[in-house]
């Protein structure tokens, strides 16, 4: 078990309406005992198993399986009875008994699936069935005894049996001499004709008026509220009815003793019936937990063993609850705290979430640790904390003499006195509640020795000097919150690396103080203090423009290796299929060479054998002519011989000058393999080397580079690069992944996708949506047809019914 501080600690983060929510989402007295004992824990392997449980279930929630959710029944009290002899249950008990059983065994046969490699479908949840055993008959055998209505059967015994039927005949034999002296009595005229059969102390009687009672022989067992009607038993059925009673007490007898019996037999199972009721406590607390866990759409992050916060998209849990019933979005928490930088000192203007973001760190991380997933992205890290401690709120006491500072000192001395480096410390408002300078300067003091401690935390402040602490200190780190300053509103945004201005004047500007107010309060502030915040402001503006400039760098040089990358895969290709037509090109010229040889032979012989004559002469040359003409273009086709100033361009660079054959390491300049661009090597990964040409970084694998010996300067990349990163980053802003053909014709739908297409895949985009309509239905078959001739594309379908269903088709490429 962790320590938390202080007592009211779960009232303060608000956890106490979270179980409230997980109490109400149990089915039974067993869910909401397990749920009353939630805790605290600071032990890696109990919270990853509880994790694991709950996320396993959410995923049978998601997965819409039929898991048992029925007759969660608690039956503590009833075993704590049988434990006793000669003790039994009632049926009533004993059904709720037989069903809950049944669950039990349908929730053990639904956890012993396995997936196809034959292992556990749900491995942490499956753990839950081991350790007990259950009689499997046990249901049946209460079934013999009771029916579906909690009545004992007429053939549990021979017994039962018969005095149910001789009770059964004596019944109906007084309810036939009753129901016949009625009639009579109507017939007689002294029974109104109205009147029917009554119920007096659980026997029948006949209501009588008292003028005519003496008519009647029998016992009277009542008389109405006027006096008027007396109510009758028969003297010919008072004497059945007895013997009714007599047998209807034996019945009971026979009864208790069939239950003494299930009870005797039931009694050496109770220890471990607990044990398997218990496991169906559980079953009811994680099924609780998992439908939280999916109405704030709650996660299991990583965890680690150790003190660290590096939380994605975190979201306060209740107040996205409230938020969604709004139909509002609230603006998610990213937060990194290691052993390097690990207390975050958050400023910025009031009302600007610097409370919620402390609140929704110690709610998380103890939920977490408590077992219940949390609403962030499942990609986060979460670390485990031995001491959770906040000081959150106004805490002074009337009882104790306590002021709102004085109780925050009482805080920070229990802070300092029970703080290690596997705390987690949160404080609102640090330093307020006393004189600033004063406050500021104990709160500093404080915050140095909780960071020497090495104790990781949380603060928010207003003081300056709190903010300067983290160009000062190790493991400091400022947060601000961010604010819109032309339409003066707090976005509710945690940025860290830089303070934050808490934009008192702009506020007070914009809720309409008087101008004469602020410039007084201006002069009386005094300039050095204006101009620090001033100064926090203007930086916040230069170091969003300076990240925006950094990611469109770093997205220009990512496309330009890209295309690098693409232009030499391309170049290989295009340098073997020129050797290939090369050498079919020389085979063609030798070809036609011997036939033109073979040719002019022909025609020599023949002139020689025709003596000279002018006729065969003509013909010859005819022939020759022929073929020559033949053959004509198939020689203009071949390639012209290589001329010596392109053989010149063509020499590969020297590499003896200023090549280096030692092994290529960090550090060394070089260049790739028939290129001239030199670069310098900033990392080696197994046979990869990632090299800086200038602003571009290149992967590359270390045989195609050529080291170069020391003394070599890296030169600049050329401008031509620079030129081609600026349009393909140009491109890349421009570019939609939707394209909308609705109303073209199918040939210029067609061609304007293809050209999209292509622009998405230079560009290196995943996916692109295609807008074409549901329609006459002509145009989506088309693109269908024509997209799965697309070697790019890797597959295609239709886009979720909720934003366009058929009319919209996306398209994932390889």
């Amino acid at each position: 078990m962790g320590l938390t501080y202080p007592e009211n600690f779960e009232e303060k983060t608000g956890f106490d309406r979270i179980r409230e929510m997980i109490d109400k989402h149990c089915f039974s007295s067993l869910g909401r005992k397990q749920a009353a004992e939630i805790a605290f824990l600071t032990d890696k392997d109990s919270i990853e198993r509880l994790l694991c449980q709950a996320e396993e279930f959410r995923q049978i929630l998601l997965a819409g399986e039929q898991f048992p959710g029925a007759n969660y029944y608690d039956p503590d009290e009833i075993f704590d009875r049988l434990r006793l002899e000669d003790t039994f249950a009632e049926p009533e008990v004993l059904l709720e008994l037989k069903l809950s059983l049944e669950t039990i065994l349908a929730i053990i046969s639904f956890l012993s699936r396995t997936n196809d490699s034959d292992l556990p479908k749900y491995p942490r949840l499956s753990e839950l069935r081991e350790g007990f055993s259950i009689d499997g008959k046990l249901p049946e055998t209460i079934n013999r005894l009771i029916d579906e209505k909690a009545n004992v059967r007429n053939n549990a015994s021979p017994a039962l049996a018969a005095i149910r039927k001789q009770k059964n005949e004596l019944y109906v034999r007084a309810n036939r001499q009753i129901q016949r002296i009625l009639n009579e009595g109507k017939q007689q005229g002294w029974i109104r004709k109205d009147e029917e059969l009554a119920l007096r102390n659980n026997r029948q009687v006949i209501p009588v008026p008292v003028a005519y009672k003496r008519k009647l022989r029998g016992f009277i067992h009542d008389h109405s509220a006027t006096g008027q009607t007396a109510f009758v038993e028969p003297e010919e059925v008072f004497e059945m009815n007895n013997q009714v009673r007599e047998l209807e007490a034996d019945e009971r007898q026979e009864i208790v003793r069939l239950l003494k019996r299930f009870a005797d037999h039931i009694r050496p199972m109770i220890p471990e019936l607990r044990k398997a009721y218990h496991m169906l406590g559980q079953m009811d607390l994680i099924r609780a937990k998992s439908y939280l866990a999916l109405d704030m759409e709650a996660m299991k992050p990583k965890i680690s063993d150790e003190a660290r916060l590096q939380w994605i998209n975190a979201r306060h849990p209740l107040l996205f609850l409230s938020y969604k019933k709004q139909k509002k979005e609230v603006v998610p928490l990213t937060v990194d705290l290691t052993r390097d930088q690990r207390i975050l000192i958050i400023s910025g203007p009031n009302a600007g979430g610097k409370s919620v973001c402390l609140k929704t760190c110690g709610l998380l991380q103890y939920m977490l640790q408590c077992g219940l997933l949390v609403p962030m992205d499942d990609q986060s890290t979460a670390g485990i904390f031995r001491q959770l401690l906040i000081d959150i709120g106004d805490e002074q006491s009337l009882e104790n003499d306590l002021s709102t500072y004085s109780s925050h000192l009482v805080n920070m001395k229990y802070f300092l006195n029970h703080s290690d480096e596997r705390t987690l410390f949160l404080i609102d408002e640090f330093g307020a509640g006393t004189e600033p300078r004063i406050g500021g300067a104990i709160a500093e003091s404080i915050l140095t020795q909780l960071n020497a401690i090495k104790a990781m935390g949380v603060i928010t402040t207003h003081y300056a000097n709190l903010k300067l602490m983290a160009g000062k200190h190790e493991g400091m780190v400022n947060g601000s919150m961010l604010f819109d300053t032309e339409k003066i509103r707090p976005l509710y945004k945690l940025k860290t690396g830089t303070p934050g201005s808490s934009f008192a004047f702009e506020i007070a500007k914009s809720i309409g103080l008087p101008a004469y107010i602020l410039d007084n309060a201006s002069a009386l502030a005094g300039q050095q203090d204006l101009d620090f915040d001033v100064q926090l402001q203007d930086l916040e503006v230069k170091k969003e423009e300076l990240d925006s400039k950094e990611r469109q760098l770093r997205q220009a040089d990512d496309f330009l290796s890209e295309l690098i990358d693409k232009y030499e895969k391309l170049h290989g290709e295009v340098e073997a299929r020129k050797t290939e037509i090369l050498r079919e090109a020389r085979k063609e010229a030798k070809d036609i060479l011997a036939g033109s040889n073979r040719m002019i032979e022909n025609t020599i012989r023949e002139i020689k054998e025709a003596g000279a004559e002018k006729e065969k002469t003509r013909d010859a040359r005819s022939k020759l002519e022929k073929f020559s003409r033949e053959h004509k273009k198939d020689l203009e086709a071949l390639p012209p011989p290589a001329s010596k100033k392109s053989k010149k361009k063509q020499k590969p660079l020297p590499e003896t000058d200023e090549t280096d054959p030692t092994p290529v390491k960090v550090g060394d300049v070089v260049r790739i393999k028939g290129q001239q661009s030199q670069g310098e090597v900033a990392e080696i990964s197994g046979k990869q080397a990632l090299v800086v040409f200038g602003s571009i970084k290149l992967r590359t694998s270390l045989p195609d580079l050529v080291k170069l010996r020391k003394g070599a300067t890296v030169r600049k990349s050329i401008k031509g690069h620079n030129r081609l990163s600026f349009d393909i980053h140009e491109k890349a802003t421009k570019f939609n992944p939707d394209i909308d053909l609705r109303g073209k014709n199918s040939e210029d739908a067609l061609k304007m996708l293809q050209n999209h297409i292509d622009d998405a895949f230079l560009l290196g985009m995943p996916q692109i949506r295609i807008i074409h309509g549901k329609g006459d239905g002509v145009l989506r078959p088309a693109i269908r047809k024509f997209l799965a001739t697309v070697p790019q594309v890797n597959r295609y379908r239709d886009e979720h019914p909720d934003r366009g269903g058929a009319g919209i088709t996306i398209v994932d490429f390889n």
